[in-house]
């Protein structure tokens, strides 16, 4: 082999070996690539399983007002334990229409949440209570007995502990002429007839938050034409309440609406008349009438009603004079909150005590006193009452031989809409 020859063989050698360490090389980087691609995958996998969110348990929904009881058993809380239904809303109208959208007045609705909450937890025990009471009410029964099962199963209902929840006021049974304020006292053995027109009114509160709402029964169809005048009469005021509404102008939108009814009993047509020396109310914390007056009469009343303020409007009709009295042993009472006078007879100074410390300015009734073992307290409850330290508030009755008849719901002017918290399927 020539020496040409020898030096093209080795340059031949020497390019072959650099192609070969070449491939390898690239081989090599394919390879630390895909190790390096792997531990990437690897890392990435690792890291998404660290940063995994755990779904949060949701909570369980209730069984609503479909699981209660037929003998009134299970608190409201346990049926609904996130949230309470709410009421009828009602947007408002004309000038007011702007605050359904406006985010100022969202803003201020959210600050009365914690009462939104309570006064719906209450109104939903109303709601479950009256239904059963309605379901099982009949002719033959002592008045006793239906508010002996409207109060317990409000006290059940409610979780009944004191000032936190309760019996916002004494159960009105008040029958035919007799329009309101009456329940039983002990002894009493009042029974319904067929022929009776029966007023049921109870309260409710939740932390000193009353939901206020009645409703007329009766078992003879003659009488429809009077409840669906009252009835009528209580929703065009509610249709009527707003911000800014003067009282007046309810008043008399009631009585525009209940004046168009009349009813006929024994051949005789008679006009129904909305009861003007009784009215609605607005209710503040612990305290069932807070200061404003809603009529069932147009009476001049230039008030207005304000954003905020809670009312319970209800409507009385009746085939009498329209024009109610006081008649009768009285049962309602309720501390005065400006009352600062000391009683002197210790009868009086001992039951002040016991009033203070279970009712405080919530009414109350005797059957209260009793079912807290007070006895012979009858002189020092008059003592009280003679003293203005508590206020009597005996039956309110119209003329004998007529029929009277109440509805009421209660309301609240939230800022940005009117809900109607009491309203239900019924009424």
């Amino acid at each position: 082999m020539s020496t040409a020859e020898q030096a093209a063989g080795a340059t031949e050698k020497l390019e072959s070996l650099t192609i070969a360490n070449n491939e390898a090389i690239e081989v090599g980087k394919d390879s630390d690539n895909e190790e390096s691609s792997n531990e990437a995958e690897a890392g990435a996998g690792k890291k998404k399983k660290k940063n995994k969110k755990r779904n949060k348990k949701k909570k369980k929904a209730g069984l609503g007002a479909a699981g209660q009881t037929d003998t009134l058993s299970v608190p409201v809380s346990q049926l609904f334990p996130n949230s309470y239904p709410e009421g009828e809303i009602c947007e408002y109208a004309d000038d007011n229409r702007k605050r359904t959208t406006d985010e100022e007045m969202r803003a201020k609705d959210r600050l009365n949440e914690k009462q939104i909450f309570d006064l719906r937890r209450a109104a939903e025990v109303h709601r479950q209570v009256r239904r059963h009471a309605q379901s099982v009410i009949r002719p033959g029964m002592d008045l006793t007995t239906i508010a002996d099962m409207i109060e317990n199963g409000t006290r059940t209902l409610v979780e009944a502990n004191g000032f936190e929840s309760g019996i916002g006021f004494p159960t009105g049974l008040s029958i035919n002429h007799c329009a309101a304020h009456y329940t039983p006292n002990a002894g009493d053995h009042v029974v319904i007839q067929n022929d009776d027109v029966l007023k049921v009114d109870f309260g409710v509160h939740v932390n000193g938050h009353i939901i206020d709402s009645a409703f007329t029964m009766s078992w003879n169809d003659r009488y429809a034409p009077l409840l669906d005048a009252v009835k009528d009469a209580t929703n065009t005021g509610i249709r009527e309440a707003g911000i800014d509404v003067r009282l007046c102008d309810v008043g008399a939108a009631i009585q525009e609406v209940m004046e168009s009814y009349e009813i006929e009993l024994d051949g005789k047509t008679i006009p129904i008349k909305p009861i003007r020396n009784l009215c609605g109310h607005n209710i503040g914390p612990y305290k069932i009438h807070s200061g404003k007056s809603v009529p069932i009469v147009a009476n001049g009343d230039q008030t207005r009603m304000e954003e905020g303020e809670l009312f319970a409007i209800e409507t009385f009709g009746s085939t009498g004079n329209g024009y109610v009295h006081e008649e009768g042993v009285c049962s309602h009472y309720a501390k005065n909150d400006g009352a600062f006078t000391n009683p002197r007879i210790p009868s009086a100074k001992k039951l002040l005590q016991t009033i203070t410390k279970n009712f405080g300015t919530l009414p109350f009734c005797r059957r209260y006193i009793d079912r807290l073992g007070e006895s012979h307290y009858y002189l020092g409850l008059k003592t009280l009452v003679d003293s203005d330290i508590v206020m009597a508030y005996p039956p309110l009755c119209d003329t004998k031989g007529s029929y009277t008849a109440q509805f009421e719901h209660t309301l609240i002017l939230r800022p940005t809409v009117k809900e109607v918290l009491s309203r239900g399927d019924d009424y």
